[in-house]
């Protein structure tokens, strides 16, 4: 019994309710969207959305908001698929590349909010504007550069019937759910983002640990920039601009609170999984994708709203004024008598 209260009262359960009533009525929505044709097309898209929604996801469990998102992502892909210029050879370099850039990137966005006090929004924003920069000093302006087949061919292929893409993302799941739980580190991460003045307090280096959060932050879109490259062949210059309001939306609806502390990668993960298969079931509506937007941006706003609502007054309200009210509308007990009394 107290297992199933546990389940009930936690905040990351409704996303795989949800996420299984979609499934359910995805047939009688968009017909076919249950095909296995249909579902081996969606979860690479699925796979990846989750990998820079871990990201994400550990900047909002430091009371964070990452909007270097796109410029990550993006940059990651041009450096794949510039670098190499087709060479095979050249792939394991590329990779490094991306990972510094990931490195320098979630320092730059780590040190303006731990050192100069910027707020998360704009440090991160900035961060994603000189991104952006790079991407256009580097592209030109024109992104023509394919990716090395190997690269591509490792993307777009599936092992034991199941796409590569997946296959990393699960990995990514399990890793960094093991080290957040497991872990001393991850306890620490929690406390950080709990309380950082109750982590400072017990001694924990909070400024090291939200420096950390978004280099690992950044890693994430690095990793998902680059299977982003290998599924799609020749990227664009914006490809990463899709991806900034799903992975807040994938975030918010596992259930993951925007004030900070713990949080679910796993669930984030299946709140992808949902986005991506409700675009499916949109699009395969005749519905236009900005139906889409609006849901995104719907779910982020009441993900704020429940952050930024007054709830304890509406608590304190519940509590006194509304039994009161009650109190007030029935009837006197001397009403009653003489009701009893002709």
């Amino acid at each position: 019994m107290s297992t199933v209260l546990r389940l009930r009262s936690s905040p990351f359960v409704s996303i795989w309710v949800a996420t299984a009533v979609l499934f359910a009525v995805s047939p009688l929505l968009a017909t076919g969207s249950l095909r296995g044709s249909a579902l081996l097309s969606m979860l690479p898209f699925a796979a990846v959305l989750g990998i820079a929604a871990i990201g994400q996801t550990l900047v909002i469990q430091q009371r964070g908001l990452d909007l270097s998102v796109p410029g990550m992502i993006t940059l990651s892909t041009i450096i794949i698929t510039k670098y190499p210029n087709g060479s095979e050879s050249k792939v394991p370099a590329a990779i490094g590349l991306v990972v510094l850039a990931c490195i320098v990137s979630g320092t730059i966005s780590g040190l303006a909010i731990t050192q100069f006090g910027i707020t998360p929004l704009v440090a991160t924003l900035g961060t994603g504007a000189l991104l952006q920069g790079a991407v256009l000093q580097i592209t030109s302006g024109v992104a023509n550069v394919s990716t090395p087949n190997g690269l591509a061919s490792f993307a777009l292929a599936k092992t034991a019937g199941i796409p590569n893409t997946v296959l990393i993302a699960a990995a990514a799941l399990v890793v960094v759910t093991a080290v957040i739980r497991l872990t001393v580190l991850g306890r620490n991460f929690v406390a950080v983002g709990a309380s950082p003045a109750a982590a400072r307090a017990a001694g924990i280096p909070v400024r090291a640990h939200e420096v950390g959060t978004y280099i690992a932050a950044a890693l994430a879109y690095g990793g998902a920039g680059i299977l982003i490259a290998g599924f799609l062949r020749t990227p664009g210059i914006a490809t990463g601009n899709d991806y900034l309001l799903p992975t807040i939306a994938a975030v918010v609806l596992g259930g993951t609170s925007l004030a900070g502390g713990t949080g679910s990668v796993i669930a984030t993960a299946v709140g992808a999984l949902f986005l991506t298969q409700l675009e499916q079931v949109v699009l395969g509506m005749g519905a236009p994708s900005s139906v889409q937007l609006v849901i995104q941006g719907s779910i982020i706003a009441v993900g704020m709203a429940a952050r930024t609502a007054p709830w304890h007054r509406v608590r304190s309200w519940y509590r006194h004024v509304l039994p009161q009210r009650e109190l007030a509308t029935q009837p006197a007990l001397s009403d009653l008598g003489d009701r009893r009394d002709p």
